[in-house]
């Protein structure tokens, strides 16, 4: 398993809200760009819902990375689910298989994100498949 780290921007832009007793619903566009051992941008959609419970929401998102990976050209798509239950929070961040192009067509693995002091950072864990490159 190989690692590759550094930080990211993200620009979250909303795109339409329906706010209804129990939760609002909203979906949004992400745009990144990635520093580190991913060198690239990110483009994708986000649905959220936001409870009426303060602290609970969950977030579902599908991003496309386009960029250079520790040298290795090409894109892949990752799928993000994140639940908060009254402030606890987890997140699941995935490599969707078989969405590597080029240099990366046979990636998988997951994306680690910590947000210290108000940025974001990412560890994101990988392997490629040289067989299939």
């Amino acid at each position: 398993m190989r690692e590759a780290t550094g930080e990211f921007d993200v620009k979250i832009q909303s795109q339409a809200e329906d706010t209804a007793p129990g939760a609002t619903l909203g979906r949004s566009t992400l745009e990144k760009t990635f520093r580190g051992g991913l060198e690239g941008t990110g483009r994708g959609e986000m649905l959220t819902a936001i409870t009426d419970v303060k602290g609970s929401a969950v977030y579902v998102a599908v991003e496309r990375v386009t960029g250079l990976l520790d040298g290795h050209r090409g894109t892949f798509a990752l799928v993000h689910k994140g639940t908060m239950v009254r402030g606890a929070q987890s997140l699941t961040v995935e490599i969707v298989p078989d969405s590597g192009t080029g240099e990366l067509a046979s990636i998988a693995g997951s994306l680690a994100i910590e947000i210290r002091g108000g940025k974001h950072y990412y560890t994101l864990r990988y392997h490629l498949d040289d067989a299939m490159r």
